[in-house]
């Protein structure tokens, strides 16, 4: 098994302020993990939410200023959230703010229910607007400076962009996940630098891997997956975590990574032998710093 990479993500809907963020992001920095990725919601999907929803790119903007050495970025925006030339110049923008640490997780959009909550249109046929924001995005991050972009698609159009302003980075990494069998993998062998499988089976993860290795041909991506953890140095502090997150430790151990610090090793070491280069480790307290800490000190030193 390769090293492991491993990053934090968060999902700020559930409840999470600007603030609670910030000091969570600069702890995974201080503890040595390569990324904090943040979920691109504005509504909860179980409990109150408070204090309520936090923009994902205002706050990948704040943090760029206020951490100085950790990757940032979405896990992921929804393409029916943003216009992909508007989506182009902020992506940019927070590049530029963070001295090139910004990375772009961008899917269709799923939740139907924020978008009616917040008056978000919800179209049909949203991978084919993903694949036209995908093919924008990145066409306007390589077009050269002092030249101009025209796309004509059937749902976005862009005559005479000037392509500005243009991130730090000669090339911003773009992230593509999903369980779709056919057209998610071919969409990510077309544009994506990193595949994400989020919350699945090791066994599933690893067969979708293979669609997405047989997809991209000679085209070399990362392969990464989303886990949920709950780690605990005994049973006691296990169940006291899974208690907080509203969830049961025998699911969580079937549908995530939880346990003591060996199991939860061992878990992601089977996401490893899959196929896997890179682990998001959702963490749904996001208060909870012993927690990070934990993971630091005692299971991501035995994946490395």
């Amino acid at each position: 098994m390769a090293v492991m990479d491993l990053r934090i993500m968060t999902e700020p809907q559930q409840g999470a302020s600007y603030d609670t963020q910030l000091t969570l992001a600069r702890a995974a920095e201080a503890l040595g993990f390569s990324g904090y990725f943040r979920s691109d919601h504005y509504l909860a999907m179980s409990g109150d939410g408070m204090p309520g929803p936090t923009d994902a790119w205002l706050t990948l903007a704040g943090l760029a200023r206020e951490t100085s050495t950790i990757r940032l970025g979405t896990m992921v925006t929804a393409a029916t959230f943003r216009l992909p030339g508007v989506l182009a110049i902020q992506v940019a923008q927070v590049d530029q703010m963070s001295g090139g640490r910004v990375e772009l997780g961008l899917g269709g959009g799923w939740f139907e229910a924020e978008h009616r909550a917040y008056g978000i249109p919800f179209p049909s046929a949203r991978l084919g607007r993903l694949e036209e924001q995908l093919a924008i995005v990145t066409g306007l991050f390589a077009t050269p400076s002092g030249s101009t972009f025209d796309f004509n698609g059937r749902y976005y159009q862009l005559k005479d962009c000037p392509a500005l302003p243009k991130p730090v980075q000669e090339t911003v990494p773009i992230i593509v996940g999903g369980s779709g069998p056919t057209r998610t993998p071919a969409i990510a062998a077309a544009y994506a630098d990193e595949f994400n499988v989020p919350f699945r089976s090791v066994e599933d993860t690893a067969a979708q891997f293979g669609r997405v290795r047989a997809a991209a041909g000679t085209r070399k991506l990362t392969c990464s997956a989303a886990v949920t953890m709950c780690v605990g140095r005994d049973d006691a502090e296990v169940a006291r975590r899974a208690k907080a997150i509203g969830r049961d430790v025998e699911e969580l151990k079937a549908n995530g990574a939880a346990g003591s610090p060996a199991e939860v090793v061992d878990k992601l070491s089977r996401f490893g032998e899959a196929g896997a280069t890179r682990l998001y480790l959702q963490l749904m307290d996001m208060t909870d710093l012993d927690h990070v800490e934990l993971i630091a000190s005692e299971v991501r030193s035995q994946l490395s």
